[in-house]
């Protein structure tokens, strides 16, 4: 079973995450989707500038799944 809950206010969702844990049930909150750090962030910024600016090549896809399964295991 999936339910979805849309807190209204930051006090709501901390209030729904305590009970959450408090109860032992799994679940995923859109923050934990996400996962960028602010200097992955940064990182994807200069890649994509420098690939514009003609300082670099695309990368191999291959080599991009690879560093993704660090992060992502």
């Amino acid at each position: 079973m999936t339910v979805i809950v849309t807190p209204h206010t930051e006090e709501q969702e901390k209030a729904l995450v305590e009970f959450l844990d408090r109860m032992q049930y799994v679940y995923q909150s859109d923050s934990d989707i996400i996962g960028l750090t602010e200097r992955h962030k940064q990182e994807i910024l200069k890649r994509d500038n420098d690939f514009i600016n003609g300082k670099t090549t695309a990368r191999d896809w291959n080599a991009i799944k690879r560093e993704l399964r660090v992060v992502y295991t």
